[in-house]
């Protein structure tokens, strides 16, 4: 079970002449195995808010849980996707997507197991024993995700893991994180500044509110996974309510907008 319940969380970063807080007050509840999306102006805490469930920032106040346990210290079957992906470049394919296996000192036989499977599901095992920097972004960060899989995750946390990609290859790898949850259906949060990618992998969208982050609105979206979702009339109604969201909020994301007409 990797349910998230999050209770008046609040997290301030201290400064060398002042505080910043990041988060306040937040409160949210993600259902076990429900695929949410989390979309704000630049600074307002998303990234923040990944960490605390991930447990490597400490909350100022209130409360982290997954699975009904109060999150500590990172969880051994969380797994955090970065921006930059988190690769190691003198380790090859194979031995990137084991890292995480490694830490946990999974046995040799099982972590050559899971990372075949892994790779071959992202669609990787050929170049298992490349080195990143003969893969392009969009295999990089196929990477990423095999790494997340073979640690078997339930719980899987994504810090904008497209937004550096073309269109044509992020609406790929949209597509294959969406086949990865409709196969294992583990519990995801996704942190996207594109209001378009929101609505396409989450079933409810989380918007939260300038710094310090608080959550000003959920959106319900239960076509989410539905084939030919993208195309219909109701993707966009669900694009333009975000939007009006995040302008009524007054801090409205150029990138957020660009992404979404």
């Amino acid at each position: 079970m990797a349910g998230v319940a999050i209770e008046g969380l609040s997290v301030t970063y201290d400064g060398v002449d002042r505080s910043v807080d990041a988060l306040t007050s937040l409160d949210l509840t993600i259902a076990d195995g429900e695929p949410v999306a989390i979309i704000g102006p630049s600074g307002c805490g998303k990234s923040t808010l990944l960490l605390a469930i991930a447990g490597l920032v400490a909350p100022a106040a209130g409360r982290v849980s997954v699975g009904g346990r109060s999150v500590e210290g990172p969880r051994l079957h969380t797994a955090l996707i970065l921006q930059d992906f988190g690769l190691l470049p003198w380790k090859t394919v194979a031995h990137n997507a084991a890292l995480g296996l490694e830490i946990r000192r999974v046995p040799a036989p099982e972590r050559e197991r899971r990372v075949a499977e892994a790779l071959e599901r992202v669609g990787l095992a050929e170049f298992a024993h490349a080195y990143p920097a003969e893969l392009s972004g969009g295999m990089r960060q196929r990477l990423a995700l095999a790494r997340a899989l073979a640690l078997e995750a339930d719980l899987l946390l994504m810090d904008e893991p497209l937004s550096a990609l073309d269109a044509l290859t992020r609406e790929d790898l949209q597509g294959l994180l969406l086949s990865v949850w409709r196969q294992r259906a583990h519990t995801s949060l996704l942190v996207t500044h594109s209001i378009e990618e929101a609505v396409f992998l989450g079933r409810r969208v989380v918007v939260l509110t300038p710094r310090p982050g608080r959550v000003a609105a959920v959106v319900e979206n239960p076509r989410q996974g539905d084939e030919g979702f993208r195309d219909t009339p109701a993707f966009y109604e669900r694009c333009a309510e975000l939007r009006a969201l995040l302008a009524a909020e007054g801090a409205f994301d150029d990138r957020a907008l660009t992404e979404a007409e």
